[in-house]
């Protein structure tokens, strides 16, 4: 038996006794209210200390900011429901401690402030910014383009090239196509993505060959992690090298997620790992956070680490091919943290798929959403 399964365990139970694991009411996806959403995060001083070193923040700064998210991603849906085909996009904004709602329509403004969130005119619906990346999507992309989004406060498609392959002929071409068709804004990066599966070495890992990589959410029968780790039937094994499951489900490229069955003698708790830097997090639900505001990530490798959502649906073109729908993030990662859980507060936000830099320098990792991969393979987050 694992030991740290063990140790998951154990760590769940004294947290809900504490009260701090109060269990949601009805589904894992269910929306709470402000009150309760504001009541559900539980705020350790480990958590604090690593949003104080990674975004910049006081102690009082962070738990301030972790309660004005929870109020952004209840106000984010109601406000897309709201702004109808008016929509533009949204976006968290740390100054103000408010999520930001663009709209193409100004008599919308009035219903979508009454819920509680800033306006911005804007001439482009997210509709219209959406069918725009996906006639992107159907080309190929050199390698010198990393990737591109739609970013709602630019209101424009960005596209994100390798800072040394800017004047490459095939990038300027594929930048000049895509202006054919859509506002796009160009920004630069200082290397191009990769994923982050790692060979074998020590850690609390899982494995699957001479590969390994990281759990990232229990679900009822399992985990949910990268596709890149593995393909479908391929046996997994444990940190100590016994049997620990099988992939039932993978896609790579395209996609980067995965689902893997355990057998008798493991079991899933709704946690993920502090690594000692904070307590270990109980997960409550899969509420999607707005760009803009801060995300943690567990990893085998590299431990915990918290940044920011920079953009979502993003596809981002890897060398074995483009990956789609992806969320981009200014949290840091390294081989063997190909996998790992990304967590807002208590919320479940995805996997960890890959990124460039790593966690001395800094770098830039993307995710795919979990909740794409709880409906694709018809999954039940395992939630506290």
């Amino acid at each position: 038996m694992k030991r740290t399964a063990t140790l998951r365990a154990a760590v769940a139970a004294v947290l809900l006794v504490a009260g701090l694991g109060a269990a949601h009411a009805g589904t894992a996806n269910a929306a709470p209210s402000l009150r309760e959403a504001e009541a559900s995060v539980s705020v350790s001083p480990g958590l604090l200390d690593a949003m104080r070193r990674d975004l910049g923040l006081t102690a009082s700064q962070a738990e301030e900011r972790l309660h004005a998210e929870q109020a952004a991603m209840r106000t984010e849906k109601a406000a897309r429901t709201a702004a109808g085909k008016a929509y533009g996009g949204s976006w968290f904004e740390p100054s103000s401690g408010r999520l930001v709602v663009a709209l193409t329509d100004r008599a919308k403004a009035p219903e979508v402030r009454a819920l509680g969130a800033d306006t911005r005119l804007v001439r482009h619906s997210a509709a219209a910014l959406d069918r725009a990346k996906s006639r992107l999507d159907s080309l190929s992309a050199p390698k010198g383009v990393a990737g591109w989004h739609v970013d709602p406060a630019a209101n424009s498609v960005q596209i994100t090239v390798v800072r040394g392959e800017r004047t490459d002929p095939a990038v300027r071409a594929f930048v000049d196509r895509a202006r054919r068709d859509a506002p796009v804004s160009v920004t630069q990066t200082a290397e191009a993505p990769r994923t982050y599966a790692a060979g074998t070495v020590g850690g609390d890992p899982y494995y699957t060959g001479n590969v390994r990589c990281s759990i990232g959410f229990s679900v009822h029968g399992g985990f949910v992690t990268a596709g890149h780790c593995g393909r479908a039937g391929a046996a997994v094994r444990g940190w100590d090298g016994s049997a620990m499951g099988t992939f039932q489900g993978s896609s790579f490229p395209g996609d980067d997620y995965a689902y893997v069955s355990i057998h008798s003698g493991w079991w899933t708790v709704p946690v993920v790992l502090g690594w000692g830097t904070i307590p270990d997090r109980l997960v409550k639900g899969s509420a999607e956070a707005p760009v803009g505001t801060s995300v943690c990530r567990s990893g085998s490798t590299t431990h915990w680490h918290c940044g920011t959502v920079l953009a979502k649906n993003e596809t981002v073109n890897y060398s074995q091919g483009a990956v789609y729908q992806m969320t981009k993030t200014s949290v840091c990662a390294e081989g063997g943290d190909s996998g790992g859980s990304f967590i807002s507060g208590d919320q479940a936000q995805g996997v960890t798929s890959g990124g460039w830099g790593n966690c001395s320098t800094g770098g830039e990792t993307w995710f795919q959403p979990v909740n794409e991969i709880l409906a694709r393979y018809g999954l039940t987050l395992h939630t506290a």
